[in-house]
This record gives structure tokens, C-alpha cells and sequence, in this order.
């Protein structure tokens, strides 16, 4: 059966279609790490294009749209039902059905996407290269900000490394998200209409552009490189916060600090899971002198208490450098802070240190071991425009992570992929230290070097500082935001016209 006798058949069962995209949304997932087979980023969208393509009405849009969401989203975030059942004590019942409300709200992304692309534009071509690539990179966008924000899984992550993800330094993750959906709605209109020679063009010059800027030196290195040691304690999180356990996670990261002999050491976040006015004083002042014998400094990362009721998630520097401290910003909703009417919810789970209070939007780089270092704390670096506030004042990022929360699922590694993007769009190299893995040294090109996870041990290399900026740092998503909305008045004022 040829591609237009499929649409015409396609168009008349629509459950059939809606099967089928929700085939598509499952697929992409192996299109992002731990797979990572990124033409699947392709296949899919060029799949769900052609679907949207004939479906018969905007309902019917909604619904293919609504499939390809739960696909994508209930396979690739799966995750959260670990979270919530294996470490936060949720009933197997309630976690699933959570995990499945959340799906169900992220699902709702894709189906506006296809909703407003039928209801508003016409024209094949029109729709599948320029309406779809903007709306769907819009409600990306609008994904990643409402409601405190979820970007997991954005197009562009896929592309980490490959020929598209030249797009990153210039217009960052969203950029490479609208060209991944120009390409795959070009393949679809050339698959229908294969005469045309404008959907080849569309589908071949991004990928040579993509190419192209990928070699472009948008930074330069600036300083002397920094030995750095990045500490995996391997803790598991069922341990973690159980004080039968406490001396061990102390003289664990006393132990492989005291080997390394780095400027720069790094520990995961809470690595020690206690306050910091209530840790010892010794075992501080060992790390301490640690960190001075080697000429540079150790981060560690500790819940900070200020005052009676507010509490950090921070990241504190110790060593030859005056003390410094990072507040995480980013908070996860239910994971770090309770939303307002929600405080029931603390009653079916149980996560420690659950209610932080956000640090503050104007903290600077730390300026240790001969660097201006950006902190990140775990979720925080999926957040790319949030990372722009202290660049490019920064010549390193620096992201600690406790990812044990997710077990041996498919987050570790999907977290690994987003903050290879982050080095990408920045041009900078990324220091990731987590609990019990990926521990990674990520190059400005976005290749990594990491340690097995789920095991003790410690990453010990040289990293450049860079300086400069990205077209990206220098305005953020403003642009890719901007192309994308008047992509749509384009549309529509063609549509217009045909319409005359």
C-alpha cells in the first residue's frame, strides 16, 4: 500500500490511528538515552505528522496527538512511579494511578498540538512544515515553565550527539526541536509527494546547516586547566537517610577524598544527609584540610537550615578558597516543596527534608579551585534558560544530583543526556557528581566520560575553563520563541490568502 492510499485508509478508523500513534510515542522513547538511537526522533514525529495529516477534523487530531503523549510519556517516565512507590513509601495503587495522572496531563501537550493544527491551517505542506514544528516546539516550551515545569523529554534531547544538535548553541534545546519537526514533516510531505523537490530540500539543508555550526568555536578556553575528582558514594537511597547508616556515608567521602589529589572535589548532593550545623566539626575540618593539602577546594553537598523554619539544598565549598554556598533554586514539586493546599500529601509519602525553601534568583558563580563555577542541583540543570543566569560570567558548570530516588530505570541516563545538552548550548564542560550514578565529565562538544553506576568510585580528570558566549546565553529561548510564533502568523496569513 502506497503512503497516501495508508492516509486515505487511516482517516476512515480512527482508533486505529490513535493505536498506532501511541506505537509512535512509545517508540521515540528509544530515541533518548539509554538507547539512544536518535533517527528514531525522526521516524516517530514524521509518523505522528503524517497521521495528524489525515485525520478527519481537529477532535480527531486530538485524540492521535493524546495517544502519541501517553506513548512517549507513559514509557518514558515510567520512572516516577519508582519514585513514588519503591522510595517514597506511596502504595503500589495510589503510585500507579499518580504516575498515570501525571501522563495523562502531560498527554495533553501533544493533544493541543494537533488539535490547533487541524482547527487553524490547512494545506498539507503548510501544516506538516511549518504549523506542526512551531506548535509543537511552543507547547515544549510551555511545558518546560507551567506549573513549576516538566522539559523531560523534549525533542532535542534526542539529538545529543548528533548532526542536529549544532542548532544548540545558537537557539538551545527548543531550536533543535523545531528543526528535528521541520525534517521529519519535510520526510512526510516528500513520502506523499514525492515530486516535489521542496520537501528534499527541507528535509537535507538542516542536517548540512546543523553540520556546519557544530564546527563553529563559539568559545574560547580561558585559564589553566583544573584537576578535579568527582566522588560516588554508591549510597543506596534506602540507606541513605537511615542513621544506622550514618558513619558509613561519613567515612565513605572521607575515604575517597582523602585519596584524590584534585583542586577541585565533588560531592553529590545531600551526600551527607544531615544538616550542616549538626555534622561534625572534625569530620568538616578533615574534609577541609583535604581540600587545602591539594591547593584547591571540595564542594559538598548538605542541607543548610537558616533561622527556625527556612532550609537550603545546597552545595558548600571548603578549602583554600573563602566559603562559599550555592541554594538550590528549582524545587520539585511534592519531592522538595509541598504546593499550597497539598500538605496531605505528606501523609502518603515519606521524603525526608520535603519542604525547602528556594534560594535566592541572584547568586553568582563560586569562584573555587582558579574557576567561576555554576551550581546546579539535580533537576535544576533540565531548566537550560535557568542555567543562563550566571553565564558567561561562568567558565564551568558543576551539577550535583541524587538520582538513586529513580533506581535502575530509565532517568539516570535520560538526566545524563539533558545535561549533555546543557554543555552543548553553552559551550562550557560539566561536571556531574550523583550518589550513585552517571558520574560524568561532560566536553563543550557534549561527549562524556563517565563511571559505571551503582558502584563506588571516583572520576578523576582535567577540565578547561571557557569563556565567551553562545548566541544561546546571550538571549536565551527568546529567539527560538519568537521564530516559532511567527512561523504561525505566517501560516496564517497564507492560509488567508489561499482562502481569497
Amino acid at each position: 500500500m502506497n503512503p497516501l492510499a495508508a492516509r486515505q485508509a487511516l482517516s476512515e478508523r480512527p482508533l486505529a490511528a490513535a493505536a498506532l500513534a501511541l506505537a509512535a510515542g512509545a517508540l521515540m522513547v528509544a530515541a533518548f538515552r539509554p538507547v539512544g538511537s536518535w533517527p528514531l526522533a525522526l521516524v516517530a514525529p514524521a509518523a505522528l505528522t503524517g497521521l495528524w495529516l489525515g485525520a478527519r477534523g481537529a477532535r480527531s487530531a486530538a485524540l492521535i496527538g493524546f495517544s502519541f503523549g501517553m506513548g512517549l510519556f507513559g514509557t518514558g517516565v515510567s520512572w516516577v512511579y519508582v519514585s513514588l512507590n519503591q522510595f517514597g513509601g506511596m502504595p503500589a495503587p495510589v503510585a500507579a494511578l499518580a504516575t498515570l495522572g501525571f501522563c495523562v496531563l502531560l498527554s495533553l501537550y501533544p493533544a493541543a498540538v494537533g488539535y490547533l493544527q487541524a482547527r487553524l491551517f490547512g494545506g498539507d505542506a503548510l501544516r506538516a512544515c511549518v504549523a506542526i514544528p512551531a506548535l509543537w516546539t511552543l507547547s515544549e516550551w510551555l511545558r518546560g515553565w507551567l506549573l513549576t515545569g516538566f522539559p523531560w523529554l523534549a525533542t532535542g534531547y534526542a539529538m545529543v550527539p548528533a548532526p542536529l544538535a549544532g542548532f544548540a548553541p545558537v537557539g538551545g534545546v527548543f531550536a533543535v526541536t523545531l528543526v528535528t519537526w521541520l525534517i521529519a514533516g519535510s520526510a512526510c510531505c516528500a513520502l506523499l509527494q514525492p515530486r516535489r523537490v521542496a520537501g528534499w530540500v527541507l528535509l537535507t539543508a538542516p542536517l548540512a546547516l546543523g553540520f556546519a555550526l557544530d564546527r563553529v568555536e563559539w568559545t574560547q578556553r580561558g585559564g589553566s586547566a583544573v584537576r578535579f575528582s568527582l566522588l560516588q558514594g554508591a549510597i543506596p537511597q534506602e540507606m541513605k537517610f537511615d542513621e544506622a547508616h550514618y558513619a558509613r556515608i561519613l567515612a565513605t567521602y572521607e575515604r575517597l577524598a582523602q585519596a584524590s589529589r584534585a583542586q577541585l572535589i565533588v560531592l553529590p548532593e545531600t551526600a551527607i544527609p544531615r544538616f550542616l550545623e549538626r555534622i561534625d566539626p572534625d569530620f568538616l575540618s578533615r574534609l577541609e584540610t583535604i581540600a587545602r593539602r591539594n591547593g584547591g577546594d571540595l564542594l559538598l553537598g548538605v542541607p543548610v537550615r537558616d533561622g527556625a523554619r527556612d532550609y537550603y539544598n545546597s552545595a558548600v565549598s571548603f578549602g583554600a578558597s573563602p566559603r562559599q554556598r550555592y541554594d538550590k533554586v528549582h524545587l520539585v514539586p511534592f519531592g522538595e516543596f509541598v504546593p499550597p493546599g497539598f500538605g496531605w500529601v505528606l501523609s502518603v509519602l515519606r521524603i525526608p527534608l520535603s519542604d525547602f525553601s528556594a534560594g535566592s534568583l541572584r547568586q553568582r558563580p563560586l569562584a573555587i579551585a582558579g574557576q567561576k563555577i555554576a551550581i546546579s542541583v539535580c533537576y535544576e540543570d533540565a531548566f537550560g534558560e535557568e542555567v543562563l543566569r550566571q553565564l558567561p560570567e561562568a567558565t564551568l558548570l558543576v551539577n550535583v544530583s541524587n538520582v538513586a530516588w529513580f533506581g535502575d530505570s530509565l532517568a539516570p541516563a535520560q538526566h545524563l543526556q539533558i545535561a549533555q545538552m546543557r554543555a552543548i548550548e553553552t559551550r562550557r564542560t560539566v561536571l556531574t557528581a550523583t550518589n550513585t550514578g552517571r558520574t560524568a565529565m561532560i566536553s563543550p562538544d557534549g561527549s562524556e566520560t563517565s563511571i559505571a553506576p551503582f558502584v563506588e568510585g571516583v572520576l578523576e580528570s582535567t577540565a578547561n575553563g571557557y569563556t565567551g558566549a553562545t548566541p544561546y546565553i546571550r538571549v536565551g529561548n527568546a529567539a527560538v520563541i519568537l521564530l516559532a510564533l511567527g512561523l504561525l502568523a505566517a501560516a496564517a496569513l497564507l492560509r488567508k490568502g489561499a482562502k481569497r
